[in-house]
């Protein structure tokens, strides 16, 4: 028996344990204090998601901030924060926690509404800060009714407690104030639940119930399978759908975390025409879509118009216009060699988005078309008085320019936005997955004073570019330099153009010992620019760690000749090299049957910008320039389709919370008690006292004009009394 009673006892004592934990629980839960820091932590997350771009490709993330502190990011989800596991928990706990605060509190809230606390003892109103206390000639019953009609005229209701010699007058208003509280909190709610709905919570619920699963490799809409599209019924969804001019889709792509899902659409969206109209600066001003839209069920057409901030919204989903890219746009390249003596280009086609395999038999490339503009708008600098212009500061168009792809030219004069025509963008990825992405403009700009050939090259995604910048010829083309490049590429071009330099350099009595020695000097000085680095005899390495043009020659000077010398010897080196390779643009023309150039300004700066170029063109890390020649622009829209039912909560919550702001600083509660006691025959004396939730200089001047209202007409002051008067 004393063994059952033991039991019994210490299941009871565990009962009330648990009991007590459960209600520790619900208490923390429900506290104010949890909601704040779930809020701080709500406002951390929210920050974080905003400093770090979201939905990045993991590339960019890794070239921005290295593979450890990517790996640390990632694995916190840093990256897609608002879609992130915990932060979807945390906004779930917050709504549990806003809605038990609300639970637990909103009965006092509502019984201290329709309390008048009319069982106020005396005691307790003395206590009150705002009091005044009189005689008054009139009755106990006089002064009662005397008091409520003040009350009733300030739009006070009052209760009237009785008791033996006395009589307590309660009167509230602005009650609904308490209110303000009820809905700012439900306000909250009902946003929270709102956004989860139309968040990533109701995808990822679906997807756990359904079994479906994120797909995280690349492939075409109709190759996916099942598991990872999900049913057209969805109720809650936001994607995207790129649709090219004369295209159509019925299937949006949801991106959730590192993958996606598919969501097919209840119909049809077919692209007629894309327009886009921009500002002079060349930011789009307007960007609409013509399109038709085809129900999956009936069949049945329209014609519709789709702009920026006008959407469309068909079936419960809602078509907005988010943005605009290339639809396939096909181009016609020209593929210039810039390794060696060849100079005839060969023609590429392809569309954007395409691949295309090059090969010269060793060397294998995959050639990608990217992207496309037909227009660029770009920062230059305006020309000087003197006729020559300079490149745009650092932050414009050349802000990634260095020493070895042509170093920008600081300037300080002002500044002008100008279009620069079409540009090209394509990836060079060789047989290791190691790739360059270059940016080619079509047409030739006019810099330095001269109009030249502008093409970028960066090795990192989302790095600066890098310019080669190739002079225009005559006739805006690049072929007088491409013909100058590959003769520096030519031994016996290279040969030629010393000996002319020689004979015309020296007097025709030179000793053949001077002879011979200018034309080694030249035939150094040039094969050294041309990228002919001289190798140890005993390693077989090159001597010299740049590839050719200005640096390399910069170098061989600095091993080979005295530092006390070398200032003059560098003079003397680039007047040998200018004149070896004029020489050198004297035979390519000849060769090409062409005159040649004149002796003036034009010609020599035209000159100047090639060396540069053949320079420059050592560090280009491609053997081929694509040049664009021709183009046929096919645009294509992005939209952005959701079907958001929480919408309607949060539009729901926005207007509570807006009442409930209004309630609580606009609306003052306010109590008044007035407690009248029999003070002799026909005279009564009256203790008065008033509270509010906020003390403000217009509830003091309520009070005083209440207790002047009520409390005149005094015979004397009662013994004791706080007025002032």
């Amino acid at each position: 028996m004393s063994s059952t009673l033991t039991t019994l006892s210490t299941s009871g004592l565990q009962l009330r344990r648990g009991s007590r934990a459960w209600r520790a629980g619900v208490e923390l839960l429900s506290s104010m204090r949890f909601a704040i820091s779930l809020l701080v932590v709500v406002a951390i997350a929210s920050i974080i998601g905003t400093v770090l771009d979201q939905g990045q490709p993991l590339n960019n993330y890794v070239d921005e901030f290295g593979p450890f502190w990517t790996s640390v990011f990632h694995r916190f989800d840093l990256f897609n924060v608002y879609s992130s596991w915990w932060f979807l928990l945390i906004m779930g706990v917050l709504v549990v926690s806003t809605s038990l605060c609300l639970v637990r509190n909103t009965p006092k809230i509502l019984a201290d509404l329709r309390s008048y606390k009319e069982h106020f003892r005396e005691q307790g109103l003395r206590a009150l800060h705002d009091k005044a206390e009189a005689g008054m000639p009139l009755s106990r019953a006089q002064m009662v009714q005397r008091v409520q009609a003040h009350l009733r005229s300030r739009g006070y209701r009052s209760r009237v407690r009785e008791s033996e010699g006395a009589t307590l007058v309660a009167a509230k208003t602005g009650g609904i104030n308490r209110l303000g509280y009820i809905l700012a909190h439900g306000a909250f709610v009902f946003i929270c639940v709102g956004g989860l709905l139309d968040g990533d919570m109701m995808i990822r619920l679906q997807m756990l119930l359904t079994g479906k699963k994120l797909l995280t490799s690349n492939m075409q809409i109709s190759q996916v399978p099942p598991q990872h599209i999900l049913s057209v019924h969805n109720p809650s969804f936001r994607g995207n759908l790129q649709i090219p001019e004369g295209g159509s889709s019925n299937t949006a792509v949801l991106t959730i975390g590192d993958g996606s899902v598919l969501q097919p659409l209840p119909f049809t969206i077919k692209l007629h025409k894309f327009q886009v109209d921009y500002y002079s600066t060349g930011m789009p001003r307007l960007f609409e879509s013509q399109v038709q839209i085809t129900d999956a069920r009936t069949g049945k057409s329209f014609p519709a118009t789709i702009k920026v901030n006008s959407p469309l919204t068909y079936d419960g989903v809602t078509i907005f216009q988010s943005g605009f890219d290339d639809g396939g746009s096909h181009l016609q390249l020209k593929a210039w060699p810039m390794h060696g003596a060849g100079d005839k280009p060969f023609g590429i086609d392809g569309d954007v988005g395409s691949t295309r395999q090059l090969s010269d038999g060793n060397q294998k490339l995959n050639l990608e078309f990217t992207g496309f503009r037909a227009i660029n708008v770009e920062t230059l600098n305006a020309a000087t008085q003197d006729g020559k212009a300079a490149v745009a500061p650092r932050g414009g168009l050349f802000a990634g320019l260095d020493k070895h792809l042509g170093a920008a030219v600081d300037s300080k004069s002002a500044t002008h936005p100008t279009n620069v025509g079409p540009a090209v963008i394509y990836k060079l990825r060789d047989a290791a997955g190691q790739a360059h992405e270059f940016f080619n403009y079509m047409l030739p700009i006019e810099l330095g004073g001269i109009r030249v050939f502008v093409a970028g090259e960066r090795s990192e995604l989302g790095g600066n570019y890098h310019y080669l910048r190739i002079p225009a010829d005559s006739h805006d083309s690049v072929d007088d330099w491409m013909r100058l490049r590959a003769a520096l590429g030519n031994p016996q071009m290279r040969a030629q153009a010393v000996d002319a330099y020689v004979r015309d350099a020296l007097p025709p009595n030179a000793s053949p010992q001077l002879a011979a020695q200018l034309r080694e000097t030249a035939g150094r000085t040039l094969d050294v620019f041309a990228g002919v680095i001289p190798k140890d005899p005993a390693t077989g390495k090159p001597l010299l760690s740049s590839p050719g043009g200005l640096p390399a020659l910069a170098e061989f000077l600095q091993h080979n000749v005295p530092k006390e010398q070398l200032t003059k010897a560098s003079k003397v080196f680039i007047d040998v090299l200018n004149g070896t390779l004029w020489q050198l643009w004297l035979g390519e023309r000849a060769q090409a049957g062409l005159q040649p150039p004149k002796q003036d300004e034009t010609s020599q700066r035209y000159f100047n910008a090639a060396v540069l170029a053949l320079s420059d063109a050592s560090f280009y890390p491609a053997p081929l320039y694509m040049q664009l020649a021709g183009f046929k622009q096919v645009e294509a829209s992005v939209f952005q389709v959701a079907r958001a039912p929480g919408k309607i909560i949060v539009y729901i919550g926005a207007g509570l919370l807006i009442l409930g702001v209004f309630t609580m600083l606009y609306i003052r509660e306010r109590r008044a008690w007035f407690l009248v006691k029999d003070d002799g025959e026909g005279s009564s004396k009256t203790l008065m006292a008033m509270s509010t939730n906020r003390r403000t200089i217009d509830f003091e001047r309520e009070f005083g004009a209440m207790r002047d209202a009520v409390l005149q007409h005094r015979a004397k002051p009662a013994a004791g009394s706080t007025d002032p008067t």
